[in-house]
C-alpha cells in the first residue's frame, strides 16, 4: 500500500471546491449577461415608444419570465416604465393606468349617485300617484295640510338638487386637483432630452 501524501490529499480536496467555485462564477456571469439583456431591451422599448410589459421584455431579452420575477429590481423597473406615459410629442394627452382607474372610479361613483336619484324619483312618483288617488277618491287631506306637504316636498327637492350640484362641483375640484398634480409632476420631473 502506498501512503497518502498530504500534498496529494490537499489537491484532491481542493479540486471539488475549485469546480464549485467555477460553477458559481459561471452562474453569476450568466445572470449578469441576462440582466444586461433585460436592461438593454427595456432601454430599447422605452426609446422606441413600444408597449412595455413583462412578457414583451422577456421575449425581447430572450429570457424566461420567471427570471424577471426572481429579480425584483428588474420587475419594478418594468412596472415603473410601463406606468409612465409614452414620450411621443405628437400624441394627445397621455392615458395611464392610474388615470383610467381614476376615470373608472369616478364613473362608478356617478352611477351610484344616479341610481340613488332614480330610486328617490321612483319613490316620489309612487307617493304622488298615491296622493292623487287619495284625493280623487274624496278621502284626501284638507287643502292647507296639502299645501304644507307640497312645500315640504319642494324644499326636499331643492335640498337634493343642491346636494347634486355640490357633488358635481366636488368632482370638478377633484379632477382639477388631479390635473394640477400631474402637471406639477411633469414640471418637476427632470427632462433627460435637454
Amino acid at each position: 500500500m502506498t501512503p497518502i501524501r498530504t500534498s496529494d490529499h490537499a489537491s484532491t480536496t481542493a479540486a471539488p471546491s475549485t469546480r464549485a467555485q467555477a460553477m458559481a462564477d459561471g452562474r453569476r456571469a450568466d445572470t449578469a449577461r441576462r440582466r444586461q439583456r433585460v436592461i438593454t431591451a427595456l432601454d430599447r422599448a422605452a426609446a422606441e415608444g413600444t408597449e412595455i410589459g413583462v412578457s414583451g421584455i422577456a421575449r425581447a431579452a430572450a429570457v424566461d419570465r420567471s427570471f424577471l420575477y426572481r429579480h425584483h429590481d428588474l420587475l419594478e423597473k418594468i412596472h415603473a416604465l410601463a406606468a409612465e406615459p409614452p414620450a411621443s410629442a405628437n400624441t394627445g394627452p397621455a392615458v395611464t393606468r392610474a388615470s383610467l382607474q381614476a376615470d373608472l372610479l369616478a364613473a362608478h361613483e356617478r352611477a351610484t349617485r344616479l341610481h340613488a336619484r332614480v330610486q328617490h324619483l321612483e319613490k316620489r312618483l309612487s307617493e304622488a300617484l298615491g296622493e292623487h288617488a287619495w284625493r280623487e277618491s274624496g278621502l284626501g287631506t284638507p287643502v292647507d295640510v296639502d299645501a304644507l306637504n307640497q312645500q315640504i316636498t319642494h324644499l326636499e327637492q331643492q335640498a337634493i338638487d343642491l346636494r347634486l350640484q355640490l357633488g358635481e362641483r366636488d368632482e370638478d375640484l377633484a379632477a382639477a386637483r388631479a390635473a394640477n398634480r400631474e402637471l406639477m409632476a411633469r414640471i418637476n420631473t427632470p427632462n433627460t432630452n435637454r
